[in-house]
């Protein structure tokens, strides 16, 4: 199964505007955020995450709440949350 899970904007890459990293659950990883189109993120922004791309915006309040119940359905979660530790974007 795979899920887009929320991901807190912590950095965006000066050099490459379209990349940022975010943080999911404790993990770090780099994504794609060029599918937003017009509106990128800004650091402290929440976005969806899925197979490495941001596919939108969320507020705060919604992140903590998908985040509520993906640690509720545990093994789905924990293997997306494998996944995107392997993951990379360079």
């Amino acid at each position: 199964m795979c899920l887009a899970i929320p991901g807190e904007v912590v950095e965006i890459d000066a050099g490459r505007p379209d990349l940022a990293t975010v943080a999911v659950s404790g993990v770090r990883r780099v994504i794609n955020t060029g599918l937003l189109g017009d509106a990128p993120p800004a650091v402290g922004d929440w976005v969806l995450i899925h197979v490495g791309f941001a596919l939108s915006k969320i507020d705060e309040a919604e992140a903590k709440a998908v985040l509520d119940f993906l640690d509720g359905i545990g093994q789905s979660y924990q293997d997306e949350l494998a996944a995107l530790k392997a993951s990379r974007i360079e």
